[in-house]
């Protein structure tokens, strides 16, 4: 049985090459470009087009970065994959190159085979042709280098297979000198070949042209294919060559054929659109690959895994021949598994390995390894049942021999056609048979005790349950929790693809499943907590003690937190599977069936861990003890919103700066904003310590960036007078007339005012309009002999009371202390209190004043000169929440002496210090347990968690479109609670709405509201639906094509937000996804017909649409409409046959009498002339779907690829790589995003 691991779709592959150490493969096409794909990743790297025709050879360098190919173009081209360019061409070949090949060894030789019927060898340092090897009187379709030895075989159309020794141009190589050629004797060289390079051996036995030959990669064996669709196996020594046999099976021309570098098989393929797996010892063939339509062209091996690849008319595909994943089953304290053939038990505790017994070969195999698909152990009845996928599936049981003696002769019993088998409690097997799909128990004998019928129909794997008497069933689309005792589901979770599950051992409270590219985790109950996806395949995984799952790829051990945070452990130099978890220490198995303990650090999901569970001793513990340091764990604690913790971790005082103020760390900001020291951190720093009231810090940024003008604004608001009128003899020193001004303003200072408006700024009739105003008469009559007024100037007639304008001082005079602050509690920040007083950061260390803070603010070196004058401040800033003094003379209250003392009837809490008011901590908010108890999109839209409602759409169907969401996200976030109105002034209070009451009610044995569910107001089930589908019907019967088209598009958007709770309903949802998409996509294709139409466009196209209509699945009588139009347009049109088709289908449906009598006249007519005028893309006999983006029929067997939530096909190549663009029928999922959970519309399913 082969797994295929990767495919491409492109233009036909002629040439083929893997990477000796990276995860890639050439391939070279038959329209010039030369692609290198990343298998592991599956995308495309790089593509080179400098080759004009065909490219049929193409080869990696072994160890430089380097790659060779040749074309039609007969030009042999060296690339540099590094620098993405060609460094250098060789010419010299005059006809076709079909294959090239670097030397395997140290030599710097390029090999090339031409249809000029010559074979060339290159040196590609110095860039000239060193030999010549000619002899073959055909095309030479293929030539290859021994992996050891100086020899060359080559393949001819002339029927031979030659081997040449090419010992004499290495020893060239080695003395050139001695070796020297003269130009006539280079040019008889290449005219007629060397004598550098002789013919060996001659292999004649092929009736037909030979297409290739090859070494074995270890043993003197050669294989040919040829067009006489024979594979030949030749056998050589040092004096002769012999043929040893031929494998014949092939119905076309054999194009290549190979060794396999690990099993002893011969893999060839075909014209005949196969590949074909050879037994080289017993030359019987032991499996057979067909593809549909694409012949096989090439092969090639990776030189050291199990890895193929073969290239097609359509692209190439990358298989294995057998599955390289060890077949293993643990419990908490041992690894049971298979190695050799040998089933070995290890145990964890003590590192012990030991053979249990020897398994039973499949002898139907052949050399090809086959590993378990899956073992069940049993420890309490000594058995194991060991089960395959290989002959249709079947198992083998096992009782392991007490004493350890005799492993080699215990008998299995064995039981063929089986899907799998596990043990579900003491001298219990349960087992699924492949035909009837019925469940079976059986005892240790292996006898049937009951028989239960299928719980699914597509069920094909069992899985170990969480107890006894249970088993987990794998199903088309998802996984079932069933009870084999009742006889009934307990739990299903809708997932595509499960290969593993794994328990949290030993109480199995959690599970995970393991896909090919995604981890989900549920509880017992299949309850899914959360999910991860990745890239590249994901091979095993295992559970540590604290509750974290660590699992691996190709590349990386990774972990995944309860709450769906993941990262990497660390890198993997070779894949492995993960088996167990001790401590620091991963315990795993590689593909040889080896146990290998890898040392990893936990640190930093321990650390992420704590701070989930809330543990933040822990947390502290770590970031003393551990080397925690990073931008990837700042970032962490930023987005999950812990900045007190990352501020313990970082240096650089940009960092520092940020995190202080986002956490609201004064102190720490200061320091690092002095020693930034720039006027962008001086002022976040001022608008930070603004807002807490720490106007000391304020003052010292302003006079850092000297902003005089918000300093003397903060002057103002604090009361802080004498300081203010320094600011106005600095303004007078500076010359700034608009800041005298103002502060003068600040001040009540008219005579300053005056004197600035009138000398300053030169406007003394302005200024005599002031001094009226305030009712000064000396000063304005000062002004007038000073300035005589001009005669153009009103005169102004002042107020009968004229006062003076002074601005309103603060009524608490504050420049002295910072503003007293709130203490609260700050729950979890306690425990990081208690920490700090070790920490580096320690309150004493913050609070007290920096050792550079000079003995007044203003005579700090970074203040002007004119602010020397100015009053000290304080020499230590203040702290951030300022001691409580003691009470004044104002504050006494007299007259509450005689107040006797009352006992309190009720026990307060205790504030934390007797002085401040510490307010109690809130609870958990009905929201968030909503967000706890549902997964579904609408809870958490009606949660106000918008960004996790998005992303369980995206999830499960693939939804990246939400425009059409906002809507019902609004109302249900809205809907979901209740306002009492408030009295006054005061706000209304919220009150949660809960759907499910009863549950809820203590009364009715309900729990508590942490079990709660949002009411919504956007979800009534199925029967708002239903109504509104048919509305959607009398839309599309009276063709109101527009407004039904969205009625249809509307419902499906309704059902992503819809809830139900019986499996009834949930298989409605599913029946009204494909209504809604069979009726859009038939709306969609009667609109684009009738454009078409109106333009007067191609006929063909207009009857192509009305056909494709016709085999939407649609109502009887709506079907009746759309056949009766495509039989009328097809009539119009001139194809009367395509008439008659549609008319005969008509008939079927009874239409009414006036639409009978009109198919059975077409059908008369088309009879006496059934020729059609346009040749349609259209088959009526071939069932097809439609490609809902070029409207193209998609038959039995075409790639396709379908919209993960309305199930919309399309053709891959007319899909890009966006995984935003949206389906066109549904509008909402995007059709690249094809690892998705399903939709959930119920909490059980």
């Amino acid at each position: 049985m082969h797994h295929t691991k990767f495919e491409t779709k492109s233009n036909r592959v002629k040439g083929l090459s893997f990477h000796n150490t990276r995860p890639w493969i050439l391939a070279s096409l038959h329209n010039g470009v030369i692609q290198l794909w990343d298998y592991r990743i599956k995308c495309l790297v790089q593509k080179y087009e400098e080759h004009i025709g065909p490219v049929r050879g193409i080869n990696f360098h072994g160890t430089q970065p380097l790659f060779v190919s040749g074309g039609d173009d007969n030009r042999i081209k060296v690339w540099n994959y590094k620098k993405h360019r060609c460094l250098f061409t060789l010419q010299g070949h005059l006809d076709y190159i079909r294959t090239v090949q670097f030397h395997p060894g140290e030599q710097p030789w390029i090999l090339s085979s031409s249809d000029d019927q010559t074979i060339r060898i290159w040196n590609w340092q110095s860039r000239t042709c060193v030999g010549v090897l000619t002899g073959h009187n055909h095309y030479v379709m293929c030539a290859s280098f021994h992996p050891r030895e100086d020899i060359v075989v080559s393949a001819s159309l002339d029927q031979t297979v030659r081997v040449w020794d090419i010992s004499g141009l290495r020893k060239k190589t080695v003395a050139p000198k001695a070796f020297a050629e003269t130009e006539a004797q280079r040019l008889q060289s290449d005219l007629f070949g060397g004598t550098d390079a002789l013919v060996k051996f001659v292999l004649e036995g092929h009736d037909r042209g030979v297409n290739w030959a090859a070494f074995h990669p270890t043993a003197p064996f050669i294989v040919s294919a040829a067009d006489d669709r024979q594979v030949k196996l030749w056998r050589m020594s040092d004096t002769k060559a012999w043929e040893l046999d031929t494998f014949r099976g092939h119905f076309n021309n054999v194009s290549c054929a190979l060794f396999h570098p690990k099993y002893e098989v011969v893999i060839s393929n075909s014209e005949d659109k196969t590949i074909r797996i050879w037994d080289q010892n017993k030359r019987i063939g032991l499996q057979t690959i067909r593809r549909d339509i694409d012949r096989f062209w090439i092969l090639a091996a990776h030189p050291t895994q199990n890895l193929l690849a073969a290239g097609h008319d359509s692209g190439l595909v990358m298989f294995k021949l057998s599955s390289e994943r060890p077949g293993f089953t643990t419990t908490p304290t041992q690894l049971v598994y298979t190695a050799n053939s040998v089933l070995r038990l290890y145990d964890f505790t003590v590192s012990r390995d030991v053979p249990l017994l020897h398994l039973k070969k499949n002898v139907l195999a052949g050399p090809i390894i086959s590993q378990p698909s899956s073992i069940s152990y049993s420890p309490a009845d000594a058995s194991v049942v060991v089960c395959y996928k290989i002959d249709g599936g079947y198992y083998e049981l096992y009782t392991i021999p007490r004493d350890g003696r005799n492993i080699e002769g215990v008998e299995a019993k064995r039981m063929s056609n089986v899907l799998g088998a596990v043990f579900i409690g003491r001298k219990r097997l349960l087992t699924l048979d492949k035909a009837s799909r019925q469940l079976v128990v059986r005892d240790l004998t292996n006898v049937e005790v009951k028989r239960i019928n299928a719980v699914s129909p597509t069920v094909d794997q069992l899985f170990p349950g969480p107890m006894a008497g249970t088993v987990l069933l794998r199903a088309e689309d998802k996984v079932i929790l069933y009870d084999v005792e009742q006889r009934k589901c307990l739990a299903e979770l809708t997932i595509n693809g499960v290969r593993a599950v794994v328990w949290s051992q030993p109480k199995n409270t959690h599970v995970a499943f393991l896909t090919k590219d995604m981890v989900v985790i549920t509880t017992r109950n299949l309850e899914q907590t959360c999910a991860a996806h990745e890239i590249i395949r994901i091979k095993s995984g295992a559970w540590d003690e604290n509750g974290v799952f660590l699992y691996s790829t190709l590349s990386h051990l990774k972990y995944l937190l309860p709450n769906g945070d993941n990262g990497i452990v660390r890198t993997l130099d070779i894949p492995l599977y993960v088996t167990s978890i001790r401590g620091n220490k991963v315990i795993c198995l590689d593909r040889e069936c080896k146990n290998r303990v890898v040392a990893v650090n936990p640190t930093e999901y321990l650390f992420k861990l704590a701070l989930v569970q809330h543990r933040y001793s822990d947390v502290m513990s770590m970031i003393q003890s551990a080397n925690l340091l990073g931008q990837a764990i700042i970032g962490y604690l930023q987005s999950k919103g812990f900045p007190e913790i990352a501020l313990q971790f970082v240096h650089d005082d940009a960092t520092r700066f940020t995190l202080a103020l986002e956490c609201g760390n004064i102190d720490v900001a200061l320091e690092s904003a002095k020693a930034l020291n720039n006027k962008e951190s001086w002022l976040k720093l001022a608008a930070a310590a603004l807002r807490q009231g720490n106007h000391q810090v304020v003052e010292m940024a302003y006079q850092r960036t000297k902003d005089f003008s918000r300093l003397a604004f903060l002057y103002l608001i604090t009361g802080n007078t004498e300081k203010l009128s320094k600011m106005l003899a600095i303004a007078k020193k500076r010359n700034d007339v608009e800041g005298e001004f103002h502060t003068a303003l600040y001040l009540g200072d008219l005579q300053d005012r005056l004197t600035v408006i009138a000398d300053v700024a030169n406007m003394p009739n302005f200024a005599r309009t002031v001094a009226q105003i305030h009712g000064l008469h000396n000063t304005v009559e000062e002004l007038d002999s000073k300035y005589p007024s001009s005669s153009t100037v009103p005169k102004y007639t002042p107020p009968s009371a004229p006062t003076l304008l002074l601005p309103p001082m603060p009524v608490m005079r504050s420049f002295d202390s910072n503003w007293p602050l709130l203490t609260v509690s700050k729950g979890w920040q306690d425990a990081l209190h208690a920490a700090e007083e070790s920490s580096k950061f320690t309150p004493e260390a913050t609070t007290a004043a920096p050792a550079d803070q000079p003995e007044g603010g203003w005579a700090d070196s970074a203040v002007p000169e004119e602010l020397a004058e100015a009053p000290e401040i304080k020499e230590e800033v203040a702290q951030t929440v300022a001691p409580v003094a003691s009470e004044g003379d104002g504050w006494v209250i007299e007259g509450l002496e005689d107040i006797p003392d009352v006992q309190p009837t009720t026990t307060t809490a205790a504030t934390p210090s007797g002085k401040f008011y510490s307010p109690p901590t809130p609870g958990i908010s009905a929201r968030e347990f909503w967000l706890r108890n549902s997964t579904l999109a609408i809870d958490h839209a009606a949660s106000s968690s918008f960004g996790s409602a998005m992303k369980l759409l995206t999830e499960q169907v693939g939804v990246v479109n939400f425009a059409p969401l906002q809507q019902n996200f609004v109302f249900a976030a809205i809907g979901s609670h209740c306002v009492v109105p408030g009295i006054g002034s005061l706000y209304g209070m919220t009150t949660p709405l809960h759907r499910n009451t009863t549950e809820l009610n203590p009364t009715h044995g309900g729990g508590s509201a942490s079990t709660g569910l949002p009411a919504l107001c956007v979800s009534g089930g199925v029967a708002p639906l239903a109504e509104r589908l048919k509305l959607a019907y009398n839309s599309f019967t009276k063709g109101a094509f527009s407004e039904a088209l969205g009625q249809f598009q509307s419902l499906l958007t309704s059902i992503l937000v819809a809830v139900v709770n019986s499996k009834q309903d949930v298989d409605e949802l599913k029946e009204l996804i494909e209504i809604c998409r069979e009726y859009i996509i038939g709306i969609t294709l009667e609109v684009k017909r009738k454009e078409i139409a109106q333009a007067k466009g191609d006929a063909a196209r207009q009857i192509e649409l009305a056909a494709y209509f016709t085999h939407c699945n649609i109502q009887l009588f709506h079907l009746t409409l759309v056949l009766r139009s495509a039989m009328n347009c097809a009539y119009q049109l001139k194809n009367f046959g395509t008439a008659m088709s549609f008319a005969k289908r008509l008939l079927e449906l009874n239409p009414k009498p006036d639409v009978a009598t009109m198919a059975q006249k077409i059908i008369r007519l088309a009879e006496q002339n059934s020729t059609n005028a346009s040749k349609l893309n259209y088959d009526e006999r071939n069932p097809f779907s439609l490609c809902c983006i070029s409207f193209t029929p998609i038959y039995r067997n075409t790639p396709s690829v379908s919209c993960p939530f309305c199930r919309a096909s399309y053709l891959p190549k007319n899909l890009t790589s966006d995984t935003t663009s949206t389906c066109t029928i549904c509008g909402l999922s995007s059709p690249t995003m094809q690892s998705v959970t399903g939709l959930q519309v119920s909490k059980s399913r």
